[in-house]
């Protein structure tokens, strides 16, 4: 039974990734490797399952009918684990988990460790960047994503936390510049700003006015980038007014090498959601790292959520 099993999942997911390199940085493998399984799986069954060409590959007849099969094959052994699964006391295997960069590093990392601390059986594979990885091709079990998400029924999102903005500036550069009193101040222009920028695209700030409507400004800039760590640095610096996540900017507030510019009329945030892949059924393994970073995320934000103007 193992034996007619071999080459079903490098098959299956040759197929629903659209390449064997998809295919294999969703099974973590080599190309060669994917490659070789499905080429002994149609030796096994005297059949060709892909036609193949230079540049694509697409299935045959035998492939479409052998591939439906295979599918439900695999859901059967899906909901077979999924029993396994749930008759466990602990959680075991290897999740893979993506996140932002600055966020993941400072704040979810060490949570994850201490997650593991508690769970000898399961292996964390972690992944900084601030790129959108497409989960379902490159075989990640879970990210955290933050802002709006995308319109697709792939993926499952549960809420978890807020990421609050504030809008700061070193004590030099408003002695310099002037110090806005509010936004209509802001609005009016004179400043210099550090600015999120990513593929040479600027993200405009956002805010809540009085009666909680989105306004949107952008400022003259000369520090563009895509990493919010050298963006607080230009801003303790005197480059210009910045916008960060207030977690971020918490320590050097504190410290006095930054100020809150003014106080808004509404606070303004960005929701953070765990997402994953739609699936069949929810392996423990993923839903104890969500239910962990549930629960133990939101405090270490919430603290630094700004409080509104007073009228």
């Amino acid at each position: 039974m193992g034996q007619r099993l071999q080459g079903i999942e490098e098959f299956v997911a040759a197929v629903e990734a659209g390449s064997f390199a998809l295919a294999a940085q969703r099974l973590h493998v080599t190309r060669s490797a994917v490659a070789k399984s499905i080429a002994r799986l149609e030796a096994r069954l005297a059949t060709r399952l892909f036609q193949r060409t230079t540049r694509s590959q697409s299935l045959t007849q035998e492939g479409h009918c052998y591939y439906e099969r295979c599918r439900r094959v695999l859901a059967e052994l899906d909901a077979g684990e999924a029993l396994a699964d749930a008759a466990r006391d602990t959680a075991r295997g290897v999740v893979r988990v993506s996140m932002p960069a600055m966020l993941g590093r400072l704040k979810v990392g060490p949570l994850l460790i201490a997650l593991a601390r508690q769970h000898p059986g399961m292996t964390l594979e972690l992944g900084f960047t601030d790129r959108h990885v497409d989960l379902v091709e490159e075989g990640i079990d879970l990210a955290l994503r933050s802002g709006e998400l995308p319109d697709t029924a792939q993926l499952v999102a549960r809420p978890v936390a807020m990421q609050w903005m504030l809008l700061c500036a070193a004590p030099a550069y408003l002695a310099r510049h002037g110090h806005p009193a509010d936004l209509g101040a802001l609005q009016a222009g004179g400043h210099e700003a550090v600015m999120y920028a990513r593929d040479g695209r600027l993200s405009a700030w956002r805010f809540h006015d009085a009666a909680a409507r989105l306004v949107e400004v952008s400022l003259p800039s000369r520090i563009r980038c895509d990493s919010a760590e050298v963006l607080l640095q230009a801003a303790i610096g005197g480059m210009g007014l910045a916008r960060l996540p207030a977690w971020l900017a918490a320590e050097a507030l504190a410290e006095g090498t930054l100020v809150r510019v003014f106080d808004e009329p509404q606070p303004f945030g960005f929701p953070l959601h765990l997402i994953r892949p739609q699936s069949r059924y929810l392996p423990m393994k993923t839903r104890v790292v969500m239910d962990w970073l549930a629960a133990e995320l939101p405090p270490l934000l919430a603290g630094a959520k700004p409080s509104p103007a007073t009228p």
